[in-house]
Order: C-alpha cells, then structure tokens, then sequence
C-alpha cells in the first residue's frame, strides 16, 4: 500500500487496530501517517504504538471511560453519550476509587438503575485485571477465566492503561493457532504468505534435509528385502497402502496427544493410560482396515496368503502408530521441546521403517 492508501485506511479503523497496521511498517511510514491524522486519533495510536504488541498492552484498546465512585448516574451518563459523540462506540466504564479500580459498570445499570436512590457503587462488577508488562498469553488465561468480564490492563502504580475485551483475546486465539498449524507442517512461525521465494528457502530447507535422512531409513529397510520384491512384485503395489495408513493414523494420535499436553490433561510421567488406549484403538482400526486391504487383495490378486499378510501388516504397523503416535510427544515434552515442531518427523519414521519391516518380512516368511 501507498502512504496514501495507508491513510485513507488508519483513519477508518479503531486505534487498537490501527496500531496493529502501524506495527507492520517502518517509522518512518508510522511518523508520516501520525502526522496526517486528527490530534485525538494520533495520541490513542501514538500511545498504544509504544507498548510491546507481544504483551498484555499491545492487545488492549482505549475504548473506555473511569468515573469515581461518588459519580451520580446522571453524571456516568453525560460522560457515555460525550464519548459515543467523539468516538461513535459506547465505552467500557470503569468505576474507580483515586487510581484504585473497584469494577466496572454495566451498560445495562443505567438504563435499569434507580438514578435517585442507588450509588452507582451498588451495580459494579468485579474486573479481572492484568499487568501492563505481561505475555499476551496471560491476558487469554484470564479471559478464560472470567469468560463474561473485559479484562483491564493496569501500569505498575495499579492504573488503568487500556481494556481487553472478546474481539481482542480473539485475536490471540486465532494467532496460536497459526502457530499450531505452522508448527505441525514444519514451517517458520513468522513465515508469512506474501513472503519472497529466499525466505520460504530458509525457514523451510532444514526440516526438508531431517524428512530427507530419515527417508533413506525407510529406504534402507526397503532394501534389505530386494530379493522378496524381486520376487513377488505385487509387493511394491501394496507398500504405499500400509506406509501411508499408518502415518496418518500416527498423525492422529500425535494431535490429540499434543492437545492434551497443552492442556496439561498428560505428561510422561501419567501417560502409560494414553499409550495403552491408543494401542487398543490402533490395533482395533488396523483389524478393521486390514481385514478390508485383506479382502480387495485376496479378490484382485487371487492369493489368501497375500491378503493375510497385508492384513496382518496393516494392525501391526497401526498399533505401532498408536504406540509411537502417544509416546513421542510426550517425550520431547519431558526433554523440554515443542512436541508439535517435530514429532511428526519421528512418528513417520517409525511407522515407515518398521511397517515396511513387518510387511516385507511377513512376505519373506508365508510367501517365499
């Protein structure tokens, strides 16, 4: 975008959002659009600008008002409607004491409240807070905390700074799970899709190179049974079938693993349980599997002992995935590693070599 384009645009969004553009160009682009917008707007996006966009207050915005608790109900009003006027949102309303915050006013007290009678003290919600200095991550594990609650962002003296609300911590939430989707598939967190063809090149080629070793195992398994498929070239046509189910399903088991290390639901030291469910299920999905290859094989290639093979494959190289699939993440885990950087590379590897090893060596053994 222009620095035209770019105006036209910041001027049009909330300052928050607005501060999330800014952040993605230089400062020198920031300084010249700064100077070009309206005084109000340029020191909310000034002020959020110099906050950390990884923390607690590079996510909060601006949209809210504090009132003392001696404030009537007459007066919280005159101050929403002069805000809507200037801002055209209606404001979080914070109720304080000094610079003490005691909550925060819901919107609905003042079209329900007794203004004559009730203190406006009487209608405020607890506020869960958060330091302004602190992971954005913790501001998600207050939300979900207090799912029905804005979340205010306090300065060291216990000031207000800014508001978090659900459109804020949405963020959050959609951004880990990028992070989760680029870490399954290998790539670079910060690897974006309007990146050059260099730098997908570099965040990319080492885990290329780690699939690439571990590819010449399997590829080595697969020669020590050189003269079996010499013999009996039907093999080959199968390899890919009980290879390739048995990823998947190790790609299975290793993401509800993962999900439930993140979730702190198991860790190595309690997740014999896991393991041994999944081996159940891998053995159960690899005699229903198995028994369908066992079937097509045995029709289109007329040999039993082909399809029993392949069948008895098939629930081996499953209950390895099962196996496999629970117990390397948990591992790296322990070792202090992201368990979704890499364990897909692991799991691959074992349910490649050693289904290709139980396939061909059951071969070698009933059919040769």
């Amino acid at each position: 975008m222009s620095q035209e384009q770019l105006h036209r645009f910041i001027r049009r969004i909330d300052p928050d959002e607005a501060t999330d553009v800014l952040q993605l160009t230089d400062e020198e682009t920031q300084a010249v659009i700064l100077r070009r917008l309206d005084e109000d707007r340029r020191e909310r996006i000034g002020f959020l600008l110099d906050f950390d966009p990884e923390t607690t207050a590079g996510m909060m915005n601006l949209n809210y008002i504090t009132l003392d608790a001696s404030s009537s109900f007459d007066a919280v009003a005159q101050r929403v409607r002069r805000y809507e006027e200037r801002i055209g949102r209606f404001p979080t309303i914070f109720i304080t004491d000094g610079d003490e915050l005691l909550g925060e006013l819901p919107s609905q007290a003042l079209a329900m409240a007794d203004r004559e009678s009730v203190k406006v003290t009487d209608h405020i919600h607890e506020t869960p807070t958060v330091r302004y200095d602190r992971p954005d991550t913790d501001a998600l594990e207050v939300f979900r905390a207090n799912p029905e609650s804005m979340v205010a962002v306090l300065d060291t003296d216990d000031s207000i700074l800014g508001v978090i609300d659900a459109d804020d911590i949405l963020r959050v939430i959609d951004e880990e799970a990028s992070e989760t989707l680029y870490e399954f598939t290998g790539v670079a967190e910060e690897e974006s899709v309007l990146d050059g063809p260099l730098t997908k090149i570099r965040s990319r080629y080492k885990w290329l190179v780690i699939n690439l070793g571990t590819a010449f195992m399997a590829a080595a398994v697969v020669g020590l049974f050189e003269s079996t498929i010499a013999a009996l070239a039907v093999l080959a046509a199968y390899m890919p079938v009980v290879a390739g189910m048995g990823g998947n399903a190790g790609t299975q088991t290793m993401a509800v693993t993962v999900r439930g290390i993140s979730l702190e639901q198991v860790s190595l030291a309690t997740g014999t349980r896991a393991i041994v469910n999944e081996v159940i299920a891998g053995a159960a999905n690899g005699l229903i599997t198995g028994v369908l290859v066992a079937a097509i094989a045995t029709v289109f290639n007329q040999s039993p002992l082909l399809g029993l093979v392949i069948g008895v494959s098939m629930v081996l190289n499953l209950i390895i995935a099962g196996f496999f699939g629970a117990l390397i993440p948990l591992v790296l885990d322990r070792l202090g590693q992201d368990p979704a950087t890499s364990a897909t590379i692991f799991i691959t590897t074992a349910t490649d070599v050693l289904g290709f090893f139980a396939f061909l060596g059951l071969a070698q053994v009933v059919l040769l």
